[in-house]
């Protein structure tokens, strides 16, 4: 593909987004930002939470793991579907009953003020992090293989990035995000299928034909029921999805932001049920898609490169031709800017409401504030994404990636201790608790390793959560307990 041809694709693409979010933030005020005015169309936001939820990390490495772990991802997945169960029966009814913009203040209504805290707090943390993360490693493939050739540097090719996504979020908010995050789903999607046929037209078979292969292959290995001890042990990943959906979705300001913008706990439910079956099928696809990458390089003589990462960049961008190529580039671009946008919205929603408590303040010193937030969130992003460049070094990066496991594990327990109990709890201990329960899963997780061999993955939020719980539980002998009804 030709410099100037992608330069053209990638200005078209977001001369489109601005051009939706001036039509979707036509006389935006908070509300608007923060809820939509509860307005949404409950499939449009079923669909752009695919999206978000499949940021451009997922783009790249679901397919290119699939070389070294088979479609055994895709029982996290299934243990997904539990997790959206529970979001949808027992989180979501709550987060509509009262009525909250920020899911966060739910603690403060249940728990007390330091627990409210904590538990933005936490999310801060974890969504920067996070999102960040995503947004430098979907820019480092898009440097290498396309705007180090254009003599771009690469500081300036994500600050360009988040000041577009700033321009176009910065005022619609939530309204506009639920509108763009649906039409870059559907040129992560149309990537994903460009790509799979594009193969079959170079492999010079039919669409069943490569189906069969697949299935007939070493990669199609699905459920993993052999050995305990093992990471890809089924009933360990099953858990594990389960906890990731509920944590990362249900107990996230970023993903519950769309949800609670729908017009009613109905249309929510209707988009939890929909978005659940049409992520089985997307990343059913991705898994397919990278065993066919594997296919393909095998049939082809094609080396893998030593980063598997880089595999479906590489093939997409040199051997499917221009036509995928440039979905590729529009795939990785949607799924990255898709998580990106949405949780930059979050951040400045959960700032706004949980530490300044905007509802106070008139329209005027509202839009101000937020405005101020919304640039500081960018920023903190530009910055962390700098240092993540400068570390230069996947296995560090990796490590920041698991530590969601110890940020969102003082979440789960705070939720679920509200949800499930009737006591009060002595509310100022609460951030002590929320800092050791971590540290000591951290210790609980080496020992248990040193002495067994069982190696922990994301089960390790269980026991974060469940540390958590416990030590809220013992602070309640500490204080009167009155007549508590259950949530």
């Amino acid at each position: 593909m030709s410099l100037s041809l992608i330069a053209t694709v990638i200005g078209l693409y977001f001369s489109a987004l601005l051009l939706i979010s001036w039509y979707t933030s036509k006389n935006a005020d908070s509300e608007s930002f923060f809820t939509g005015k509860k307005e949404s169309p409950w499939f449009l936001v079923a669909f752009g939470m695919i999206g978000t939820s499949l940021s451009g990390l997922t783009f790249i490495s679901v397919p290119g793991a699939v070389g070294v772990t088979g479609f055994a991802y895709y029982q996290i997945i299934l243990g997904h579907m539990i997790g959206y169960v529970i979001i949808a029966t027992v989180l979501m009814p709550l987060y509509y009953k009262l009525n909250l913009v920020s899911i966060y203040t739910y603690l403060d209504q249940r728990l007390g003020r330091w627990s409210y805290k904590t538990g933005a707090s936490f999310f801060l943390l974890s969504r920067t992090i996070g999102s960040a993360l995503r947004l430098y490693m979907a820019s480092a493939v898009l440097q290498i293989f396309v705007f180090d050739a254009l003599g771009i540097p690469f500081i300036v090719t994500v600050a360009i990035t988040i000041l577009l996504i700033w321009i176009y979020t910065f005022k619609g908010g939530i309204k506009t995000i639920v509108w763009t995050d649906s039409f870059q789903t559907f040129f992560l999607i149309a990537a994903l299928v460009i790509s799979i046929v594009s193969m079959r037209t170079h492999l010079n078979t039919t669409l069943p034909d490569l189906a069969n292969q697949v299935w007939k292959s070493s990669y199609s290995n699905m459920f993993h029921f052999e050995d305990f001890m093992a990471d890809n042990f089924f009933w360990k990943q099953l858990l594990a999805g389960a906890l990731l959906a509920l944590v990362m979705t249900g107990l996230d300001q970023d993903l519950m932001q769309k949800n609670l913008s729908c017009k009613n706990i109905g249309d929510a439910q209707k988009n939890m049920f929909w978005f659940s079956i049409v992520l089985l099928i997307v990343n059913l696809l991705f898994l397919t898609l990278g065993a066919l990458l594997y296919i393909y390089a095998d049939t082809k003589g094609i080396a893998i490169p030593e980063r598997r990462d880089f595999l479906f960049p590489m093939l997409a961008l040199n051997e499917f031709g221009s036509v995928a190529g440039i979905f590729f580039l529009l795939g990785i671009i949607a799924s990255s800017y898709a998580s990106s946008d949405s949780a930059l919205t979050a951040l400045t929603t959960s700032f706004c409401i949980d530490f300044l408590h905007i509802g106070q303040y008139d329209e005027a010193t509202s839009k101000k504030y937020r405005t101020w937030v919304h640039i500081g969130f960018s920023v903190l992003f530009l910055f962390i994404i700098v240092i993540f460049n400068w570390l230069d070094n996947s296995t560090v990066i990796y490590a920041v990636f698991k530590a969601a496991v110890y940020t969102y594990g003082p979440l789960l327990g705070l939720f679920f201790f509200g949800i499930l109990t009737k006591r009060n709890i002595q509310d100022k201990w609460t951030p002590f608790m929320a800092v050791g329960a971590p540290v000591f899963t951290y210790f609980i997780s080496e020992a248990i390793t040193s002495w067994t061999g069982y190696h922990f993955s994301y089960e390790l939020l269980l026991v974060n959560g469940g540390l958590m719980f416990a030590g809220l539980w013992i602070s309640g002998y500490f204080v009167p307990q009155k007549n508590m009804p259950l949530q």
